[in-house]
């Protein structure tokens, strides 16, 4: 049996090198969806980390228990009881980001990343490294939210955070807040990100 990463490793390889976005292209509804500006992404982000942490530290602390049949079962239901806590959360006090953000929330339930890590990772390794994975894995999708969200609100609008950067004479490309807005970053971004990785690959060789 081979050995399974360091609770370090899986930090680190969650950022970047097994970015859930730009490398296993998980978690792509909300990702196309949520970026078009920077709150939006920041709540998105904020709010799969919590669940995807809560959710791996629980599935680490019963691993022994799980029964192969019911293991998808048990995910689901764990990943669902945080997401509603998030949800209850945002409608009580962010009401405005909440209904921004509509179905989104709730369908944290489905989300591949968290699956994925609750199955990959917590059900396999401790706690340490379960939360090491959950921290790693939601840095990598904060920073791709950001990166994404960040180009189309300043090319959409000239604003970051809606703070006006760029000159009022800088036209607008309203496109980019719009959805294909969000399909052409998402391909010009993972083609930057193969390509810096292609080249990275070649010079190590």
């Amino acid at each position: 049996m081979a050995e399974l990463p360091t609770p370090t490793e899986r930090f680190l390889q969650g950022i970047l090198p097994e970015n859930p976005v730009y490398r296993q292209l998980l978690g792509l509804c909300p990702t196309l969806a949520v970026t078009n500006n920077m709150k939006s992404a920041v709540t998105m982000a904020a709010a799969v980390a919590f669940v995807l942490f809560c959710a791996n530290i629980i599935i680490s602390l019963i691993r022994d228990l799980l029964k192969p049949h019911l293991r998808i079962v048990i995910f689901t239901l764990t990943i669902a009881t945080f997401v509603t806590i998030v949800d209850k959360f945002l409608a009580a006090y962010v009401y405005s980001m909440s209904k921004e953000l509509g179905p989104y929330i709730p369908l944290i339930i489905v989300n591949c990343i968290i699956i994925c890590r609750c199955e990959v990772c917590a059900s396999k390794q401790n706690v340490v490294a379960a939360a090491s994975d959950a921290v790693g894995q939601s840095l990598g999708f904060a920073l791709a939210l950001f990166s994404i969200a960040g180009v189309r609100e300043i090319l959409g609008t000239g604003a970051f955070f809606e703070l006006q950067i760029l000159p009022s004479s800088w036209p607008n490309w309203i496109i980019m807040v719009l959805p294909p807005g969000a399909f052409f970053t998402l391909g010009l971004l993972l083609g930057l990100v193969n390509w810096l990785s292609n080249r990275s690959g070649k010079k190590a060789t």
